[in-house]
């Protein structure tokens, strides 16, 4: 896994995505993670949430008008219009479809979290303002990766998925290994439904410093972030050892 360290200079391009989950026969929370395909000018070769940037027509898809109004809202950002919020919801609902063969109704997507690329960031060379939906696998569908951009699918239990990590089995970038930390939290896929619904999706702009020479993303709540309260569960900051992003105190520091 490589590190960049180039400022990005380009505003970040509005994106969606959406953690897909079920309930294991064993009755707990599994989460769908997707392996991009190791030429993906996109973190290439990483296990991922299907997702992707928001295209013009997604704006022309309307959202049910029995809800529009509460989804709109459900996003909790003033700015965005009527428009911009529908594309939002219509670009994840397209991606899921396109990258894992899932049909979701829009009003199925539940937000939970938005992520902003750093200037300087840690694995790509473009910055994306992404808007993490949650959603639970419909009854009676499954999951296709479709060899073009994703050519491998696991479901996972989020703990399971960072022992995965952290043997160096799979590879996963700072905002999923953020998201498994936070949903570890959760022992069923109803219980993490009801905590996105109960609260507005926390605000992510990771910043990064050097620290005995190496690259460090901290998060809100962290001592050196400029935002002092703590936006999400698990570990503060990552630090970038042994050619991967790492908490303190080793494996149980994603619990912290």
């Amino acid at each position: 896994m490589e590190l960049f360290e180039e400022e990005i200079k380009e505003p970040p391009r509005d994106a969606a995505s959406v953690v897909l989950l079920r309930e294991s026969q064993q009755g707990r929370l599994e989460v769908l993670l997707m392996r991009r395909h190791d030429a993906s000018a996109v973190l290439g070769g990483a296990f991922v949430f299907p997702g992707g940037k928001v295209d013009a027509a997604d704006a022309a898809v309307a959202l049910p008008a029995a809800n529009a109004d509460a989804m709109i809202a459900r996003l909790a950002e003033p700015a965005l219009n009527a428009s911009q919020a529908a594309a939002l919801y219509a670009a994840a609902a397209r991606e899921t479809l396109e990258e894992a063969s899932v049909s979701l109704a829009v009003d199925a997507l539940h937000p939970w979290s938005r992520w902003i690329t750093p200037r300087t960031p840690a694995m790509m060379r473009k910055r994306f303002d992404t808007r993490f939906f949650i959603a639970v696998l419909p009854d009676g569908q499954s999951v296709r990766h479709d060899e073009h951009e994703t050519v491998e699918a696991a479901w996972l239990e989020p703990r399971a998925a960072l022992e995965r990590y952290w043997e160096g089995q799979i590879q996963l970038a700072p905002p999923q290994i953020m998201s498994l930390a936070h949903l570890a939290r959760h022992g069923d896929p109803g219980e993490a439904i009801e905590a996105a619904q109960a609260r507005p999706p926390c605000l992510i702009e990771p910043e990064s410093f050097v620290h005995d020479g190496g690259r460090v993303l901290c998060y809100p709540g962290d001592d050196r972030h400029s935002l002092r309260e703590r936006q999400l569960p698990g570990p503060s900051r990552l630090y970038w050892r042994n050619s991967r992003f790492e908490p303190d105190g080793g494996f149980d520091g994603f619990f912290a």
